[in-house]
């Protein structure tokens, strides 16, 4: 039997962000602390993890500030690109809280379903007759205080909209039908610039995502 291969498409909270109290540069945590590694060991032989994350990515936003950042523009061709996958893991949202968007919670929510129609349509790939994924959705923690003044601007306002996050992913999924886990039920963003995440929120929340990975596809293969 082949691995369940399972893409995780986010932006620096996958892509392993070391936070720093000034903001940046930094660097990355090592395979095995990001999240998408703690989840690949908990879940052992069988499985294969593909990391799409990307700082800064938005869901479905051109950021004025850089042009590679929206998500929605590059999710087909990484699809396309990793077919066949059995699950795909979005966990995005934060970005597009940055005050310059001007988004509301709901329209941040709106951009989630647009990757999880991405998801859902992307059966046959380029050449292929590959079946469509399942998705998963994580609603990323909400913000915590940030100590560097840039970020206090960069991110105004946003702390009460991450907060309402949770419950429209929720309510986005069962919608959809997909699957949905709060991530902000399990951690916090503890990292000392209030947005990302320590090494324990990263073992956390990998140990907590292996769980539902595990029980989304042994219901799969049951089916």
């Amino acid at each position: 039997m082949s691995d369940r291969r399972i893409m995780c498409f986010g932006d620096s909270l996958t892509w392993g962000w070391i936070p720093v109290e000034e903001g940046l540069p930094t660097t990355r945590y090592p395979a095995d602390v990001r999240w998408t590694g703690v989840m690949r060991a908990k879940l052992g032989d069988g499985y294969t993890i593909i990391e799409e994350g990307l700082s800064a990515r938005t869901t479905m936003l051109n950021d004025p500030t850089d042009p590679r950042l929206d998500g929605s523009a590059y999710l087909p061709s990484a699809l396309a690109s990793h077919l066949p996958l059995d699950l795909v893991i979005i966990m995005l949202g934060t970005n597009d809280t940055k005050a310059y968007f001007h988004r509301t919670p709901f329209e941040i929510a709106a951009g989630v379903s647009k990757l999880v129609g991405q998801v859902l349509g992307s059966a046959g790939g380029v050449g292929t007759t590959y079946p469509a994924p399942e998705v998963l959705i994580v609603s990323p923690p909400p913000l915590t205080p940030m100590p560097h003044a840039y970020f206090q601007s960069l991110f105004g306002g946003a702390h009460e909209k991450s907060a309402e996050l949770g419950k429209l992913y929720s309510d986005l999924a069962d919608f959809m039908k997909v699957h949905f886990l709060n991530a902000g039920d399990h951690i916090t963003t503890d990292g000392v610039d209030g947005i990302h995440f320590t090494p324990e929120n990263n073992r956390v929340l990998g140990e907590s995502l292996a769980l539902k990975v595990a029980d989304i596809l042994t219901v799969k293969v049951a089916a």
